[in-house]
């Protein structure tokens, strides 16, 4: 399978992986401590992933920087991204007022979005795994994997 994994870098990592047609086939968050930690955790992430096509990272600074490393030495594709490139293609200006109300925006939408695409879960993804979801499904329509999801309830 070919597949495409997002990743909301930080020592709180949110990762979302999507196959080819840009479906979520999952998401997950790890708080990994510091950022050795983190480092291991990326080149293991890869590695444990041989389909990957293409790795997107929303952040910057050390902990981005890790993630496009790993992906160097993989020689895989790797586009960093800031979260104002993604939210305005999926929150309202007003869920965009702060970082905690784009947060909790994120985490309503991708249950809608998962619900409506036939997942059932009985939690809802944490702010860095929804976080994630989301920057998955923005790269995947720039990459022409998949239309953007519908978002109206």
């Amino acid at each position: 399978m070919s597949a495409l994994l997002a990743v909301d870098a930080g020592v709180r990592t949110g990762l979302a992986l999507l196959d080819r047609d840009g479906r979520l086939v999952w998401c997950r968050s790890h708080n990994l401590g510091n950022t050795a930690r983190l480092k291991k955790a990326a080149a293991r992430v890869l590695y444990e992933l041989p389909a990957l096509e293409y790795l997107v990272v929303e952040g910057g600074g050390q902990t981005a920087g890790i993630w496009e490393r790993a992906a160097a030495r993989r020689g895989l594709p790797c586009m960093v991204i800031q979260a104002h490139d993604w939210r305005t293609d999926f929150l309202l200006p007003r869920q965009m007022v702060s970082g905690n109300a784009a947060k909790a925006a994120a985490c309503a939408l991708v249950t809608a979005i998962l619900r409506r695409e036939g997942w059932s879960s009985p939690t809802t993804p944490g702010h860095d795994a929804a976080e994630a979801a989301l920057i998955g499904l923005w790269a995947a329509v720039r990459l022409g994997w998949r239309a953007m999801p519908m978002l109206n309830t």
